[in-house]
């Protein structure tokens, strides 16, 4: 029996894997809501902050995306180099408390500038979330679970979405938009340590059969995205759908609000729900599916995603081409739930392509286009397509601003169906 099985047999309910695995996904779970809650804050308030400070939609574009981006995803590989040598858990509890205290400094801002230099320190304390994290929990889950557990995990991005939204929508009416920032900002610096306290650091490879526990260095790491097709596919793949659904996130509130007369109310009532529940079923259901249909055939890598992107195009079209923001909401909820089945299969599969002491560094490499083309750009460029057709459109230009994502998700389709051919190879290999 080899180490690996033996640890999966032991990983029963009520052992001590199975309790420490269980307490590592609901902390990092935490921890990576806060991460999102931080995120989504800004677009539910954007209005509100609007009010104090003079803001383009350029400029919330670059606050929402690429000032954010840049740092978070700039430090993100380093970051995940040092995550690879050393403990995990603390490197991921000190920065929970880092972009939390950023976070709380930006109800603190008085203009565009200082709030941008805040969203750089949350961006560069964000780096060490999200990789970390994903190398941790492929240390404590086996291959087979993978899938699922990082549909498990990633679903903090939806419930983030969901108490963003919610407490973003309440706040600006009972507390205002800078208590709002310093509230989130304290409850993630609470957090941190609290996650260094409960969670155990796992040994590395301990759920894969003959791994290599010898540090990987950065360019074997970077090669093997070279050697493996499909790795160096789906980076595209992720680039492109994530400029997708972060333009989608971070400009469908004020799109409801400005373009079909939302009242922040009922952005509280009806949007927090409808976005949470719909991004955390498609986070949930992409990783389900893989994990189900790869037992068949690892092309389900690339086909889920493939398909939920084809449906997502047809639907966002409806969505924005109808008046009224009940009817407009309702037929969102297909575009905002097919969005999302892209993050669990990508995360798994460069879980499962790359040993144990790369697992960071390859995820860290994958999320530097996620983020610097999703994250940075895909805000700034609605936000841009907005500003220069306000002349002619006025706030109807927010409306074509998001259509303008239509041709970048038809790239994300082409690339997840071209990624399938070489999945089977890949993973023989």
């Amino acid at each position: 029996m080899t180490e690996a099985t033996a640890l999966r047999d032991t990983a029963a309910p009520g052992s001590g894997l199975a309790l420490h695995r269980n307490v590592a996904l609901a902390m990092l779970f935490v921890v990576g809501t806060i991460n999102f809650v931080d995120r989504q804050l800004l677009a539910m308030l954007i209005e509100p902050i609007r009010a104090d400070i003079a803001l383009s939609d350029t400029q919330f574009g670059l606050l929402t995306g690429l000032a954010f981006a840049l740092f978070y995803a700039g430090m993100g590989v380093p970051v995940a180099i040092l995550a690879d040598r050393w403990n995990r858990v603390r490197l991921i509890g000190i920065a929970c408390i880092l972009w939390s205290g950023f976070t709380a400094a930006c109800g603190l801002v008085s203009n565009f500038w200082q709030l941008a230099l805040m969203r750089f320190g949350v961006g560069a304390g964000e780096a060490g979330g999200t990789a970390p994290s994903v190398s941790v929990l492929a240390d404590y889950y086996p291959p087979d679970r993978r899938p699922v557990a990082m549909a498990l995990f990633t679903c903090n991005g939806p419930f983030g979405v969901f108490v963003g939204a919610a407490f973003g929508a309440w706040a600006a009416a009972a507390i205002g938009w800078r208590n709002a920032f310093l509230v989130i900002g304290a409850v993630g610096i609470l957090v941190g340590p609290l996650l260094i306290w409960l969670v155990h650091e796992p040994a590395r490879g301990q759920m894969d059969q003959s791994a290599n526990d010898d540090p990987v260095p950065f360019a074997r790491a970077l090669g093997l995205f070279r050697e493996r097709r499909s790795l160096m596919l789906v980076l595209p793949a992720t680039a492109f759908a994530a400029f997708v659904s972060y333009g989608m996130l971070n400009w469908i509130p004020a799109y409801l609000m400005r373009v079909q007369a939302m009242p922040l109310a009922a952005m509280g009532t009806w949007f927090a729900p409808v976005a949470g529940i719909t991004f955390a079923a498609g986070t949930l259901g992409g990783g389900w599916l893989v994990a189900r249909l790869s037992q068949r055939s690892p092309r389900a890598y690339g086909r889920v995603p493939a398909i939920a992107t084809a449906i997502l195009i047809p639907s966002l079209i409806a969505a924005l081409t109808i008046d009224g923001w009940p009817a407009a909401l309702a037929l969102m909820i297909v575009p905002l739930t097919a969005c999302t089945f892209y993050i669990a299969p990508s995360l798994a599969l460069v879980q499962n392509l790359t040993p144990p002491r790369a697992r960071a560094t390859a995820t860290a490499i994958l999320m530097l286009m996620f983020n610097i083309v999703g994250l940075g750009f895909g805000p700034l460029f609605v936000g841009f397509v907005s500003d220069m057709l306000k002349p002619d459109h006025g706030i109807e230009s927010l409306r074509w601003g998001l259509m303008a994502l239509i041709p970048f998700a038809v790239a994300a389709c082409a690339v997840q169906i071209a990624m399938m051919r070489h999945l089977d190879r890949d993973f023989a290999a």
